[in-house]
């Protein structure tokens, strides 16, 4: 007997590789179950820790972005969100979003996943905020869309409203995109660093660096604690009082756990030399392509600000 034809025979059947057994691929047989909310919670939690490792290793890649000086990546992006916020005009933002995107792509950044982690989040919620201002019962101006008729009046939205709700949309996807390109092309510690080497006080560096490196720890001890308990279950889960006793104890448990953590990593610190300032193995050190970098972000700057101005005009 050939090796293709054994191969064939040992091969895993098709219904033991379907997520949920006894359901036909349509769903239309057999009974779905609902999961369960921890579960899900703790499947995001791992989906963020996968994200996080990812921009990890996207910051350390040799791309364009990654090569300037992590302090002067600050700077230009302070400069960057002050000029897109003083814009004014839909067509300004819409160039700008278009060099963020030029960036992530000459960064080796995955441009379908950076628009994803862009607009998934803040514009999107800040759309939904926004849209009651677009109606003709908050802005008033010329209706551009008529959706019902109030004493003979038509109702609707409005070309104004739009438009403004345009502006804001499009000048937080900006601001967005611009912060996105500065974590993802720059190391959490060489940032924390940078940030400190600008003036931020020193007691913001030490709480969001603690919190950035320990949050995940947190999240693998409740990890282990859920699959400690699934491990010990026997049958289906239940949302009765008894599980929710459990979830009470165990975020009793895990509370204990990080303040006897925070006293150890504290005196482990401290005993080490620590304090408060971030350090890296690397020294900043300008050179004439960060030089370069800062001139091209002031033109850029510069023009943004007179473009927008001559299309107001």
């Amino acid at each position: 007997m050939s090796e293709q034809a054994v191969s064939e025979r040992v091969q895993v059947p098709q219904w033991l590789l379907q997520p949920e057994l006894g359901m036909c691929p349509c769903g239309c047989v057999g009974k779905r179950k609902k999961g369960s909310y921890l579960r899900k919670t703790l499947n995001g939690g791992a989906g963020l820790l996968r994200q996080v490792m990812f921009s990890d290793d996207t910051a350390r890649q040799d791309g364009l972005l990654q090569r300037i000086d992590p302090r002067v990546k600050f700077l230009a992006v302070i400069v960057l969100l002050v000029a897109a916020g003083l814009a004014r005009n839909i067509p300004t933002l819409v160039a700008v979003y278009a060099v963020t995107l030029a960036l992530a792509a000459a960064s080796r950044l995955p441009v379908g996943f950076f628009v994803k982690r862009v607009w998934l989040f803040v514009p999107i919620f800040t759309g939904i905020m926004v849209l009651p201002a677009t109606l003709s019962v908050v802005t008033h101006g010329d209706v551009v869309l008529t959706l019902w008729h109030w004493h003979g009046r038509a109702e609707g939205f409005t070309s104004q409203g739009l438009t403004s709700a345009g502006l804001i949309v499009s000048r937080v996807a900006v601001s967005i995109s611009l912060v996105v390109l500065l974590t993802l092309t720059t190391p959490w510690v060489r940032l924390l660093a940078a940030l400190r080497s600008v003036g931020v006080p020193r007691i913001f560096i030490l709480i969001i660096g603690m919190a950035y490196r320990y949050i995940f720890l947190l999240l693998n001890t409740v990890t282990d604690m859920y699959q400690a308990r699934t491990s010990r279950t026997i049958g289906a889960a239940r949302h009765d009082g008894g599980a929710r006793a459990f979830l009470g104890a165990s975020g009793g448990a895990l509370f204990g756990k990080a303040n006897q953590l925070s006293e150890e990593v504290h005196q482990a610190m401290t005993a080490r030399g620590y304090r408060g300032d971030a350090k890296t193995l690397q020294s900043f050190r300008l050179t004439g392509r960060d030089i370069a970098a800062a001139l091209c972000c002031a033109a850029l700057a510069a023009a943004i600000l007179i473009g927008d101005r001559l299309l107001g005009s």
